[in-house]
């Protein structure tokens, strides 16, 4: 099949019939990426020294940046000391909650049952729902802790003069530091605990310290938590049938198998994250995105991206660009002859999936009929909580631990998430494992959560940099090639989907596609977080989402006012999108071949990609 796109530096290459990799001097884009990146093989002595120390002294503190949270301390201090005025302010609000405490503890001596709190948790802090916190003394406790909190939230914000960075990082620092001391955490001072141990005569202890010589055993071994061997990809997740047809140094596309006798003419390219395995979309039978949309009579192909390792190190985003998104669209183009692609990007998918959509327009490319993005963000000005993280010291210390060994690895990108939601994910589960001896069940979307991936040296200081530091694609300084790309220049219609609880990509964020888009979006806001609002397939409890279009001449809407136009629709918002995608298709015709002469089936879904550890 002759290829119908113009030619351009995306589309440049040639194929080794023999064993499916592309070869060739195809590198496409290379531009400014490589400007922050220093290769390993151009590195000096005394550039080694420097980055060898950080790179060890970043194994003893889990990647984090001592001097960049020593100059967010100074700088709060500093401005803290020089500020009578917010010390007095602080002052006075100690004093009033001691007389608040003061008063509570005074009214519950007498009538424990009817006095009201002086202080509620948030929202979302379920540390302390049980009734048996209510009772004397572990009322007293938890008050005075959530009343402590509080101040040192007040310590920590609206000092004048401190950065927002640097607010945020203090914000969250003491946050983490109080959460070790807080009241649930302890056996003694945790009613529930208490009641348990009682009434199991200390077994729930016992269980749990086996629970944690296990977890520390798998842990040293490299091994993947506790039932999670009870998913097996190709067994009970990553089971939809269909063929490897595509395969080079970093991705595998799975063509899937017609689950219908016609099919829209219009085949689906779905682009996961590679920060993951890729089967987060096609996990067990009944909530699989691949399953479903074949259902609805579509042709579907996916990436399987590579595990890479130290000698992948010299990876960018450029390569992902090309090896990836580019490479599977000339080979979808070549089996199907279908020139029109329904594009679909998840999380850090649907970041590139918007570059290559951008470079693909500005170059005459128009292959993308529509573009799909899922929790995908294109501006990173309110990227949540991942921004403590991220600015030019704690980037260069993370890039050193990275030139030393080559990639990020799992653990280290599990660390800085799991601190992001460290009640639910650190303290939550040490009081139920360890100290309520119990096990949560596993589920195949915890399973694989544990299936993670590496990151290349060079891709990964390349996004972070470009992207998260610099905000490059929102503010057009993003280069593909040697111009550069913008957001702007989309004509297709998108399909945008945000979650509610997204702690990875806020829906604030998601939103923001809005701002730098000159063309038509239909927007949905979801239940769920980062991943489960996402998988969240027809039937799934508890599911709603909102939804609306804005036409391409349509004013700007703030998203909290597009919350409160948008009445929520209830269940799972698949069946919209399957919908929204027919609109756009043609009509149903015979599914294509698996493979082509061309592009020859090599093994059978789900690859070999994905096995890679």
């Amino acid at each position: 099949m002759t290829n119908m796109a113009p030619a351009n530096p995306l589309n440049a290459q040639h194929r080794d019939s023999t064993t499916g990799l592309r070869t060739g001097s195809a590198r496409r884009g290379r531009g400014e990426a490589r400007e922050h990146a220093i290769s390993h093989s151009h590195t000096t002595m005394e550039q080694a020294l420097d980055k060898g120390l950080k790179a060890a002294l970043a194994k003893a503190t889990a990647g984090l940046s001592p001097i960049a949270l020593t100059a967010a301390y100074a700088d709060w201090a500093l401005h803290l000391a020089s500020a009578p005025g917010k010390q007095l302010q602080l002052m006075e609000k100690a004093a009033k909650k001691a007389a608040r405490f003061g008063n509570y503890a005074a009214l519950c001596a007498s009538n424990p049952k009817t006095t009201e709190t002086c202080i509620d948790p948030l929202p979302q802090d379920k540390r302390f729902r049980s009734e048996n916190w209510q009772k004397w003394p572990y009322n007293l406790m938890y008050q005075a802790f959530l009343l402590n909190q509080q101040w040192w939230y007040n310590a920590t914000t609206d000092v004048e003069g401190v950065t927002a960075q640097h607010e945020d990082v203090m914000t969250f620092a003491a946050r983490q530091v109080l959460d070790v001391f807080s009241p649930s955490n302890y056996p003694l001072t945790n009613p529930d605990i208490l009641e348990q141990t009682l009434h199991q005569g200390g077994m729930n202890l016992l269980r749990g310290w086996q629970n944690f010589i296990e977890d520390v055993s798998r842990a040293k071994a490299k091994q993947k938590p506790v039932g999670a061997e009870e998913f097996e990809v190709g067994r009970n997740v990553a089971t939809s049938a269909g063929k490897v047809v595509f395969r080079n140094r970093l991705i595998e596309l799975i063509q899937y198998a017609p689950t219908t006798d016609k099919v829209r003419p219009e085949p689906i390219l779905i682009v996961p994250a590679w920060i993951m395995k890729y089967y987060i979309l096609d996990l067990s039978e009944e909530n699989s995105l691949v399953r479903f949309l074949t259902g609805q009579g579509f042709t579907v192909f996916m990436i399987s991206w590579k595990n890479p390792d130290a000698d992948d190190r010299d990876l960018g985003m450029d390569d992902y660009l090309s090896l990836g998104v580019m490479d599977a669209l000339d080979a979808i183009e070549g089996i199907t002859g279908e020139p029109d692609v329904h594009a679909l990007g998840y999380c850090l998918g649907g970041t590139l999936l918007s570059i290559a959509a951008a470079a693909m327009a500005r170059d005459g490319d128009a292959r993308l009929k529509t573009l799909t993005l899922l929790a995908a963000q294109t501006d990173f000005t309110e990227a949540g909580e991942l921004q403590l993280f991220i600015n030019e010291s704690q980037l260069t210390f993370l890039e050193d631990m990275m030139w030393d060994q080559g990639y990020l690895d799992t653990t280290q990108m599990a660390g800085a998430f799991q601190l992001l939601r460290s009640n639910d994910l650190i303290w939550s589960r040490i009081v139920h494992d360890y100290l309520m001896g119990k096990r949560t069940p596993m589920i195949d979307l915890m399973a694989w959560n544990a299936d993670a991936t590496r990151m290349p040296y060079r891709m990964h200081s390349e996004y972070l940099r470009r992207l998260f530091l610099n905000n490059d694609l929102a503010e057009g300084r993003y280069h593909v090639g040697d111009r550069p790309v913008t957001i702007s220049d989309i004509r297709a219609p998108v399909f945008m989907v945000g979650t509610e609880r997204d702690h990875v990509a806020p829906w604030h964020s998601v939103y923001k596609f809005n701002l730098l888009s000159d063309g038509d979006v239909t927007f949905v806001l979801a239940s769920g977080g980062h991943n489960a609002g996402i998988v969240s397939e027809p039937g799934h409890p508890h599911r709603h989402y909102r939804i609306a279009e804005k036409d391409k001449d349509a004013p700007y809407q703030d998203p909290d006012r597009w919350v409160e136009g948008t009445e929520p629709v209830p269940g799972s918002w698949w069946p919209a999108l399957a919908e929204w995608l027919a609109i756009r298709s043609g009509e149903p015709a015979a599914p294509p071949s698996l493979g082509s002469s061309e592009y020859p089936a090599l093994c059978d879904a789900p690859g070999t990609y994905v096995y890679r550890e």
